[in-house]
């Protein structure tokens, strides 16, 4: 491997055999998300020397328990990881666990810190915290999994998820000082200040994903 780049053999297997599946899964979790951690967990390895590999496998399997429940998604993700034979082609069975470990850890919800550098690396790149992409989630995320909802309910759900995740009494943790997370966290928080500019962002992309 060189630079921030996978070994080839690697990117080819999770490209043809891992990825593929991120399909069938809703926008907010899809290919386009779990391509936008996988670049920049790749730009965090190796801005900490940590081993490009085991951060790119990491990334790759971060949402693919996504094909069960939400609930425990990074659970049976760690354990689809855990039991994927083909991955000893590559990795020693203590970087496996390691790696297994790092995906149940990666949620934002996590009632503890991640265990390893690369539970920190995968947590900090799934935060996908360029505001508009926040705000665009979370819609996203409550069209697909609340279409019962009308407009207004939807605005009320957007609005409760953004404040007990992003705000400053809410869940989101960064895991890795100084990485451009704190800044776009802050922007974030600057709207979720302002009610008449957080609901002119949410009528402008409800509009556009309706």
């Amino acid at each position: 491997m060189i630079g921030n780049t996978a070994s080839l053999d690697l990117v080819e297997f999770i490209e043809t055999s891992i990825l593929p599946a991120y399909a069938d899964f809703d926008k907010a979790h899809g290919l386009a998300h779990v391509n936008r951690v996988i670049k920049r967990s790749l730009e965090l390895a190796s801005s900490v020397g940590a081993n490009i590999d085991m951060a790119y496998v990491v990334a790759a399997y971060h949402d693919i328990g996504m094909s069960g429940p939400r609930a425990v998604h990074h659970i049976t993700g760690g354990k689809i990881l855990a039991r994927d034979m083909r991955l000893r082609r590559w990795f020693s069975p203590e970087q496996i666990k390691i790696m297994k470990e790092a995906v149940e850890d990666h949620r934002a919800s996590a009632s503890h810190s991640p265990r390893s550098i690369y539970g920190k690396i995968v947590a900090e790149a799934d935060r996908d915290l360029e505001p508009d992409t926040v705000f665009r989630r979370t819609i996203q995320f409550g069209l697909s999994n609340y279409p019962q909802l009308d407009k207004e309910r939807q605005w009320q759900r957007f609005r409760e998820h953004l404040d007990n995740k992003y705000s400053s009494h809410g869940y989101m943790k960064l895991w890795i000082p100084g990485s451009d997370n704190e800044r776009k966290l802050n922007e974030v928080r600057s709207c979720l200040a302002d009610p008449v500019r957080l609901r002119a962002v949410f009528d402008r992309i409800y509009g556009e994903e309706a």
